[in-house]
């Protein structure tokens, strides 16, 4: 399958959720890692919510908070966000932005007294729905790398006979439906026998003898939305306890268009690829939290994040195109061109079947813990969580013709245990309150010096009334990430350098009944 990938393309990739190359490796990371979701409240504060209670935010990350509402509660947390990225290729500069409107969050918080003497009070149950996941953000890049793609063409090509680019061909590992394939239908590579009948038939070569300008875009598209069905309980005040079913809807979709355009080369003016890419799924886990409040100003807590298990579709497919300068194409095959085996290229295309495939993944579990320290006037909150990215594991679903084992070696050579962390303090005035947060999603690559965390910082302000509550939230996330177009057989390839910026804006807006 054309998204072929090798461990050393998940070694020297960074991906932060928004920018990712082609390959399972980047995607099982990319599907894995989630930020804190919630209201505008907990966004404000850096999305430390492990510790607190009574906002439907714990439904995600510690349904034990949800036993410290004494009412029911619903909202809508409506949003606009902006995508920033900037790309740097061989010293050109380039950026591209997008922005959009966003409803990240939803709830239904119905409170449950309890009318015995036992000391249990009562709890909540909640229908939430918490986005974990945003892939939109696009860019694109230009610049005169050392080397052209049509060299990892070639070195794919290596190796496969010229029977197996044909769809009628060989269905030993068929190329057919691959870029390479379309590189090869396209005549940019072809065999070296037509150089020499003495090559053997899996060896190729490219009559392209220039380096070329090259430029790129990506768009993407895409969330992870999480409905959680939770139920928290109170025993005493002191004890809070909790559990959760999550059910994630996961839609990604990427349009790529890679360019190669040759001012002086004797045969070619260039070529362009499209590759398009969808992948859609459910998965589901489970939750489980304790909070416990030792003393009136104190609250520790704890929860567990089992595994999630996505069940995912995947539709790819891919067109090319290239301009010839009336360039004449030999080949040995007899009428080739139905005279002399020549055929001459002006603007060739090609392109490949719709491929569809069915797998599952499992994203690793997470677990969490915070405290928070709580006064009349505000509080001061923190949480640590610890994932470990290298569990994540690929399966082929019985009708599908992939074999993952390279990619979950991949991934447990590439990536590793990591804690990420972060805080928030919120003063309180009356009916009003102000906000202030900062977070950081720790390195997820095993050995890797370059800083591709992602800092996160966030302020915002709310008013708290009997019946009603408007908070509103300020959140500006910030990274650095490297993308690989393509690799060459030493291991080499261009690299891009990416500087993203992410910032939303959100409102929560929620009625007390």
């Amino acid at each position: 399958m054309w998204r072929k990938i090798s461990a050393l393309t998940g070694i020297l990739l960074f991906t932060i959720s928004i920018a990712w190359s082609q390959g399972y490796v980047e995607s099982a990371l990319t599907f894995s890692q989630t930020t804190p979701g919630g209201s505008a409240r907990i966004q404000a504060m850096g999305g430390s919510q492990i510790a607190l209670g009574g906002d439907y935010s714990s439904a995600a990350s510690n349904p034990a908070g949800l036993g410290m509402f004494n009412r029911s509660e619903v909202t809508l947390t409506p949003g606009f966000t902006s995508y920033n990225n900037q790309s740097h290729y061989f010293g050109v500069s380039q950026d591209q932005s997008k922005s959009k409107f966003v409803v990240p969050g939803f709830s239904l918080v119905l409170h449950i007294p309890s009318h015995g003497n036992s000391g249990f009070q009562g709890g909540a149950f909640a229908i939430t729905m918490t986005r974990v996941n945003d892939f939109n953000a696009p860019f694109s890049y230009n610049g005169n790398p050392n080397t052209s793609k049509l060299q990892s063409f070639i070195d794919d090509a290596n190796g496969y006979t010229t029977d197996q680019f044909d769809p009628n061909g060989s269905t030993n590992h068929n190329r057919y439906n691959s870029p390479t394939g379309l590189a090869y239908f396209n005549y940019l590579i072809g065999p070296a026998y037509l150089l020499d009948a003495n090559y053997p038939d899996d060896e190729y070569f490219t009559d392209v003898k220039k380096l070329p300008h090259q430029s790129e875009t990506v768009q993407n598209d895409g969330i992870i939305n999480q409905w959680n069905f939770s139920y928290g309980g109170n025993y005493k005040d002191i004890l809070f306890f909790g559990a959760s079913i999550g059910v994630s809807s996961l839609r990604y979709k990427t349009t790529k268009t890679f360019s190669e355009s040759f001012t002086d080369d004797e045969f070619v003016n260039g070529w362009d690829m499209n590759e398009n890419l969808k992948i859609t799924g459910t998965g589901v886990n489970a939750t489980f939290g304790a909070t416990v409040r030792p003393v009136d100003f104190m609250q520790i807590g704890i929860s567990y994040t089992s595994p999630t298990f996505y069940q995912l579709s995947e539709t790819s497919d891919a067109t090319m195109n290239s301009s010839w300068k009336d360039f004449y194409y030999y080949s040995n095959k007899p009428n080739y061109n139905g005279q002399d085996g020549n055929k001459k290229l002006g603007n060739e295309s090609s392109f490949t079947d719709q491929v569809i495939s069915e797998y599952s993944l499992s994203a690793p579990h997470k677990f969490s813990a915070g405290l928070a320290l709580i006064s009349k006037y505000g509080l001061i909150t923190g949480d640590i969580e610890m994932r470990n990215y290298s569990k994540a594991k690929y399966t082929s679903s019985y009708n599908s013709y992939i074999d993952f084992t390279d990619s979950n070696l991949g991934i447990n050579d590439t990536y590793k245990s990591v804690v990420n962390y972060r805080g928030g303090l919120e003063g309180r005035y009356k009916i009003f309150r102000l906000r202030a947060g900062y977070g950081v999603q720790a390195n997820p690559y095993r050995g890797s010096d370059y800083d591709n965390s992602i800092k996160t910082i966030s302020a915002g302000v709310g008013i708290k009334l009997e019946k009603f509550h408007v908070d509103f939230a300020w959140v500006q996330s910030k990274g650095n990430s490297l993308y690989a177009p393509y690799f060459i057989s030493d291991g080499s390839g261009p690299i891009v350098e990416l500087q993203t910026k992410i910032v939303t804006g959100l409102v929560t807006l929620g009625v007390n009944f």
